[in-house]
């Protein structure tokens, strides 16, 4: 089935606003909250003036290092949110809130380790690869490799895309079997969801940058201060919150025009 993206926008749009007071208390508890502690207790460091590429990328490394016992929590928390939307949002029976978070439970170790093999495989195969381009010799050819694995990468990444809504909408229980079925869900239409996760991917960065723009000036127009902090971390974590939202229900909305209406809809109950 080929992917028609003006559909899957449109199906998408209309579950979020089908749902919004449901979707509201999921994403407020595993978006919004972790989001806004991690503005105000981990923000992350501002590049300072005159500061070199390596600097940077030393000071971008340091803060994931000293952040990583909170990030870990928050990609979980994350995880339960993205499986609890997908049920509320593609379901027919209409959980409650209750209903979608303790049914998504058992799923998000599916989902989790299914990212955890997915990011070893290309760890371990990109590695090797470069590795090996490296011991050729030629000094050209470790970089061109790079750039060609980056490619690869976002073509693996597009066809496992669907692998949350296989977990939470088809019931899967095995990892592996999660991103096979996403690869095969997404076979032939790689060009179109490149396409249409590029244009939406735009779209939330715009409407950010202008957000950004508006919330910030007149917050820096009154000075560094904590009010102005906990006002700035609350629009950010708002903002992303309400993106992971729509986002979810996309995948979502891709999901089931891809699998079709046949597809084996289990839970896991």
């Amino acid at each position: 089935m080929k992917l028609d993206s003006n559909r899957a926008w449109k199906d998408a749009a209309r579950s979020v606003s089908r749902n919004r007071e449901a979707i509201m208390a999921v994403a407020g508890v595993f978006f919004l909250l972790p989001q806004l502690a991690l503005g105000l207790f981990f923000p992350q460091p501002t590049p300072s003036a005159g500061m070199s590429e390596q600097q940077v990328v030393e000071l971008v490394q340091a803060y994931y290092v000293s952040a990583w016992p909170v990030l870990i929590p928050i990609f979980i928390c994350q995880a339960i949110g993205t499986v609890a939307l997908l049920r509320l949002l593609s379901h027919a029976d209409r959980p409650t809130v209750g209903e979608a978070i303790r049914q998504s439970l058992p799923g998000v170790l599916t989902y989790l380790g299914a990212q955890i093999v997915l990011g070893v495989a290309i760890g371990l195969g990109g590695g090797l690869v470069l590795s090996v381009l490296a011991l050729s010799g030629i000094a050209a050819l470790p970089v061109v490799g790079l750039l060609v694995l980056m490619v690869g990468i976002v073509a693996i990444v597009l066809r496992v895309s669907l692998s949350a809504p296989v977990v939470a909408i088809e019931g899967e229980r095995s990892p592996i079997r999660v991103l096979r079925r996403s690869w095969m869900l997404t076979k032939g239409n790689s060009w179109r969801l490149l396409g249409f996760y590029a244009l939406i991917f735009v779209a939330l960065l715009a409407i950010q940058t202008v957000l950004s723009l508006v919330i910030g000036i007149p917050l820096a127009m009154l000075g560094e201060g904590t009010g102005a902090e906990v006002i700035l971390a609350l629009a950010s974590a708002l903002l992303n919150a309400a993106m992971a939202v729509y986002l979810v229900a996309i995948i979502g909305a891709v999901h089931d025009q891809l699998a079709g209406d046949g597809a084996d809809r289990r839970t896991f109950l």
